[in-house]
């Protein structure tokens, strides 16, 4: 298995060897993958390529060459994902997908087609991997019993100046 490393994305290309059945099993027959977490990878096929002019850097250089690449990425089609997956992608990132379940990601920043592609892939694949990062569990915790008991005559206190501002007495 080949690794070209492009950043901080990973993309293999893999003809035999350790990670075949693993690849296989995630529905992956040949030809490029891109690892977004250890036991996930997405084939390079499954993400649609589009270039335009850029309003970014570039001088005259960007009125006539299509430097920026966006990134389509059908989360809802994907087969190498779980259900589970998709949804957990698609509730996380739902401001830059679409509502067929196509995800989105821009790249405009650099002069060149190959560093914004090379940008556009390594944000893809960050997203992804936060996105299917498991969600932090919240340790409990209790309020101290001063903040607590301050709380309280905070509460006696407001409620005993609105009694005397009302002018009745309620016999309390």
């Amino acid at each position: 298995m080949d690794s070209g490393v492009l950043g901080e994305f990973v993309a293999y290309r893999w003809t035999s060897g350790k990670l075949d059945a693993q690849m296989k099993s995630c529905g992956l027959e040949t030809g490029a993958v891109i690892a977004i977490t250890d036991e996930i990878y997405i084939n390079e096929d499954e993400i649609v390529v589009k270039v335009s002019r850029s309003g970014g850097p570039g001088g005259q250089n960007v009125n006539k060459v299509n430097t920026r690449v966006t990134l389509f990425f059908d989360v809802a089609d994907c087969d190498t994902l779980s259900d589970t997956q998709k949804q957990r992608i698609l509730a996380r990132l739902a401001t830059r997908a679409d509502k067929n379940g196509v995800l989105r990601v821009v790249s405009q920043k650099f002069r060149t087609q190959s560093a914004n592609r090379t940008a556009a892939m390594e944000r893809l694949c960050r997203l992804l991997g936060e996105a299917l990062a498991p969600p932090p569990i919240r340790k409990r915790t209790r309020a101290p019993a001063r903040a607590h008991e301050k709380r309280l005559e905070e509460k006696k206190r407001r409620s005993e100046l609105k009694r005397l501002r009302s002018g009745k007495d309620f016999g309390f």
